[in-house]
């Protein structure tokens, strides 16, 4: 079999988000079970070339303006299965260029009206990149691609009526967890430790992570990530030099750091300040690792059930909630299990094999 999957992002690629980071784990974890896997995204880094390899994956790269070029490359890859990690221009255009081949996405945070508001607040993008942003992610021609699709997913079980309603599905997406390394063995700090994994930019407000950090300097604090725009990055580190119980490691990679795992493992609270989220990708690898979640959003009820879901503006009530007689280990403890039920690698692997295979199968009765 012949996957090739296609992305805004990959993780490493100068972006460091939950979309590539999935796409990356999926393509990796299909090349250790002797699968050819291919990736098909918009350049993002120019220093990379158009064709690389990584971790068993073959990576193309396209200019976003040239998508006569990424539709060479979908119908040169001959795959059995093009599987789209949320909505974008590559979705319909894999469909249309490939027809006969099987073809299925996963939402990973499909927006609606009040999400774009959301997001157009916070970005601090010039008019016309958001304008080419939105287009890029939807369009008429990406709901077309949308409704065609041969089978569709969902990552959160939370986006299954929300994707309906955006896209008038007749038919409710199925769940498909995003699969995710369940570390061995687990050493948390002697101390209470409490770290934020992600961008320093746009909704994910991560000021207010250093605020809560300020307002603790009994609990140690480390903030993994960094903002894109060097400029901003150096004044948000500049802001926080005076904190002596917050640590600032930058960008760790986790596929090839192992800080980054260490990091997760060592807390025993993971706080996520976004205005809003589908399902994070670190929430589900915060669980896998032993560690509450503090949050205002509840995806999934990942945040009321394996942490606290605070209400805006009082997240240090949460955390001191949190830490007061153990809860942080019972919600964290209870998150791993039912991480280790559900998203575990292998489990997870099995669910997307055997999605591809449906999809195939569908894909053959659309075409004979």
């Amino acid at each position: 079999m012949k996957v090739c999957l296609t992305c805004i992002e990959f993780f490493g690629d100068s972006i460091y988000g939950g979309f590539g980071r999935s796409t990356r784990f999926i393509g990796a974890e299909l090349a250790k079970r002797g699968i050819e896997a291919s990736v098909v995204v918009p350049r993002r880094a120019p220093d990379r070339p158009d064709f690389y390899e990584l971790d068993g994956i073959k990576v193309y790269q396209f200019s976003p303006h040239r998508l006569d070029i990424a539709a060479a490359l979908l119908r040169r890859i001959r795959a059995d299965v093009y599987h789209s990690q949320d909505t974008s221009i590559l979705t319909p255009l894999a469909r249309f260029a490939v027809p006969r081949a099987a073809h299925i996405l996963t939402f990973r945070d499909p927006m609606d009206r009040n999400d774009w508001n959301i997001e157009m607040a916070y970005a601090g993008m010039a008019p016309f990149g958001w304008r080419l942003y939105r287009w890029f992610i939807t369009n008429p021609f990406n709901s077309w691609g949308v409704r065609s699709m041969d089978a569709r997913y969902c990552a959160a079980e939370f986006l299954v009526p929300k994707t309906r309603l955006i896209y008038g599905l007749t038919d409710p997406p199925a769940f498909l967890a995003s699969p995710v390394h369940m570390p061995a063995e687990i050493a948390k700090s002697e101390k209470p430790s409490v770290c934020f994994i992600g961008r320093w930019e746009g909704r994910k407000r991560v000021q207010l992570f250093f605020d809560l950090a300020q307002q603790h300097p009994d609990i140690d604090f480390v903030a993994v990530g960094g903002n894109r725009d060097k400029a901003r990055d150096e004044v948000l580190r500049q802001r926080c030099y005076a904190i002596s119980n917050l640590r600032l490691p930058g960008v760790l990679d986790q596929f090839t750091d192992p800080e980054w795992s260490r990091t997760l493992g060592s807390s025993w609270v993971l706080v996520n300040t976004s205005v809003r989220e589908g399902l994070p990708t670190t929430f589900v690898e915060a669980a896998a690792h032993g560690t509450a979640i503090l949050s205002h959003t509840d995806p999934d009820g990942f945040a009321s059930r394996f942490g606290h879901c605070a209400v805006e503006g009082r997240l240090a009530e949460g955390l001191a909630w949190l830490l007061a007689e153990g809860r942080w280990k019972q919600r964290g403890d209870a998150g791993r299990s039912y991480v280790n039920a559900h998203f575990a690698t292998d489990r997870a692997m099995d669910s997307h094999l055997q999605a591809y295979q449906s999809a195939i199968k569908i894909a053959n009765a659309r075409t004979r």
